[in-house]
């Protein structure tokens, strides 16, 4: 092991004897009480020495073996070393594309903030290539979440979506004015090799909206319609393919003038689009008539989406799939986040499964969320 303290998290002395890792709440951690020598011992662990180094180098510090190694498991403990030759052979294999390596680097260090054990950061990014995503739109909101995912290092994107690209799908993150007049789904296609960071990770070619053969399985669907009336109130019928494969699927638009981001639905699991669907008819009877008129006939005119709004759409979603395809459960599993111009105060609904849903989630124990975490203390001997 080459011990390194996270660059990620900035240092700063709290006083004489107290020194804090990380500046926001939910990833600081403080260390003391600690005195000079270990403050100065603090600034070997930089990823270039190995244990047997660092004893040598402490003792002519006056530090002993043992003061080391307490050192070493209380940072380990409080999840602020890494060392940058961790993660198994997959990390490794990132490590040596270099261009890769350089463009994710951010991604890397948040990643080791989060995931606290030595390399796992760099595993669960190496890991990504390995995922393969569909995004279904390719509008404002979808071929921006198609990018960002693309960029993050997802193995797979597939975007599926009709028609040809319009004017008002252009946006800064998705689809370029020189995709005006081709197909959504190519454009598409070209965006998302266009965002990968070595070009790995590209769109499937497929056939009849299937994918092609010998393609690992989907991880994850991102519903993202150009019709945010479909996130809004996702059809059921839709989603059942999904959920008789145990498909996780997340809906994430805009409609009119809110956002929408979830729910992640994980199939027997968590409330679906028919527990949605069921739910809203109780509390509304005439929700279902007002719906059919809705989704009935063809709409002529463009919807309205705010580009500011599709684009916080499009990131909050992205992060939120790219947690899940991390082995996290977002705040979305379960429930939607809905932001409305123009306070943007997101708000989260829980959506629970519903006893006459044929998904079959009743029942079910969601797993729990883990809310952020204040700094923690660590106390060490001097």
């Amino acid at each position: 092991m080459h011990p390194m303290l996270k660059p990620a998290l900035r240092r700063a002395w709290r006083g004489r004897n107290t020194v804090q890792f990380g500046v926001t709440p939910a990833h600081a951690v403080t260390l003391g009480p600690m005195d000079i020598a270990t403050g100065s011992f603090l600034e070997l662990l930089d990823g270039t020495r190995g244990l047997s180094m660092l004893r040598e180098e402490a003792r002519a510090l006056d530090l002993s073996d043992r003061h080391v190694d307490v050192l070493m498991a209380r940072l380990t403990a409080a999840g602020l070393l890494d060392d940058p030759k961790a993660g198994g052979p997959e990390a490794e294999a990132l490590r040596r594309r270099a261009q890769a390596m350089d463009r994710q680097r951010p991604d890397a260090a948040s990643l080791s903030v989060v995931h606290p054990t030595p390399g796992s950061g760099l595993r669960r990014l190496a890991a990504r290539r390995a995922t393969r995503v569909q995004v279904r739109g390719a509008g404002r909101v979808g071929a921006s979440i198609a990018a960002v995912l693309s960029a993050s290092g997802v193995g797979l994107v597939d975007v599926l979506d009709g028609g040809r690209t319009e004017p008002w799908d252009i946006a800064p993150g998705g689809l370029p004015a020189a995709a005006v007049g081709e197909r959504r789904d190519t454009a598409a296609r070209q965006l998302v090799r266009r965002s990968a960071t070595d070009g790995a990770p590209r769109a499937t070619e497929t056939a009849a909206g299937g994918p092609v053969g010998g393609e690992p399985p989907l991880s994850l669907v991102v519903v993202a319609p150009r019709d945010g009336l479909s996130v809004y109130a996702p059809d059921p019928g839709t989603a059942a393919p999904w959920i008789a494969s145990g498909t996780p699927h997340l809906y994430a638009g805009v409609i009119e003038a809110t956002g929408v981001v979830g729910p992640l639905v994980l199939p027997g699991g968590t409330g679906c689009a028919g527990c949605l669907a069921l739910h809203r008819a109780e509390r509304d009877p005439q929700w279902p008539r007002m719906l059919t008129q809705w989704r009935s006939g063809r709409r002529t005119t463009v919807p309205a989406c705010d580009l500011g709004l599709a684009t916080a759409v499009a990131g909050l979603a992205a992060a939120h799939a790219l947690s899940f395809l991390d082995g996290e459960l977002p705040a979305s599993t379960g429930a939607r986040w809905e932001a409305a111009l123009p306070m943007l105060d997101w708000r989260a609904d829980r959506l629970g499964p519903h006893t006459d849903c044929s998904c079959g989630a009743a029942g079910q124990t969601e797993g729990e969320l883990t809310p952020a975490a204040g700094a923690t203390q660590d106390t060490m001997a001097g």
